[in-house]
């Protein structure tokens, strides 16, 4: 880093002090400078458009933050001890190299937003389901191949699941209690793969499924599909 920039960034970190958001978006940051004297007050942090590889440990001690901000940066894994962030309630790591998260994600309790699209991701990330508070969760642009079994008790109320390569899609999907918008666009889906469940028993009041291995026509024959348009219009009415 060099000395103007060190300024800057100290700067920026006094002005932290006082107002609780730090944003060092745009440095060429590939390392992260000392945050502890942060720890305590830190509620927003801007880390976006750098070329951080990884997360520091560290991170996870700024024990008041609120809003976590990585995109557009190098990172492929996460610090287990990123369960110790327990006021998180909103990350996005939009354009990164993430193959997976920490199980300790299971911890962060005020979680109300993940997003986590353009990554390299390859399995639903079960450790979201239980989060009481989520209601986004943004996994498009990854690499994941099926929506497991175990997800009933995700708590999100929209799902983006855009260019993936998913093919299955487990029934306990439709048991999700708060689910109304499911976006499976541009995936690896054949006509049979959709859960009959989905359409007849969910809560999905929006259900795009555009771009997959069968016609909008075929999607729309379904025998469950009257039911799945009842949901859709009443939503409609209420809108306008």
């Amino acid at each position: 880093m060099g000395q103007q920039s060190s300024k800057g960034v100290r700067a920026h970190m006094e002005t932290a002090a006082k107002t609780g958001a730090l944003v060092l978006s745009d440095r060429k940051l590939t390392e992260l400078p000392d945050l502890s004297a942060l720890n305590k007050v830190l509620r927003t942090l801007d880390l976006s458009t750098n070329r951080l590889r990884e997360l520091p440990s560290s991170v996870c001690d700024l024990s008041s933050l609120r809003h976590l901000n990585l995109n557009a940066n190098r990172i492929e894994t996460f610090p287990d001890e990123i369960g110790r962030l327990t006021k998180l309630e909103s990350i996005s790591v939009v354009s990164n190299l993430l193959i997976s998260l920490p199980v300790s994600m299971s911890q962060l309790k005020h979680l109300k937003s993940v997003i986590l699209s353009d990554n390299k991701i390859t399995e639903f990330p079960i450790m979201l389901c239980g989060l009481a508070q989520l209601d986004v969760v943004d996994l498009s642009g990854n690499q994941i191949t099926s929506v497991p079994d175990g997800i009933e008790t995700l708590q999100a109320v929209e799902v983006n699941l855009n260019m993936n390569q998913i093919s299955t899609i487990s029934p306990s999907l439709a048991a999700c209690p708060r689910l109304k918008t499911l976006r499976l666009e541009e995936n690896c889906l054949v006509i049979s793969s959709i859960p009959e469940e989905l359409l007849l028993e969910s809560q999905v009041s929006l259900l795009c499924v555009d771009g997959n291995l069968f016609k909008m026509k075929e999607f729309e024959e379904i025998p469950a599909y009257s039911k799945y348009m009842e949901r859709y219009t009443a939503v409609k009415k209420k809108i306008f």
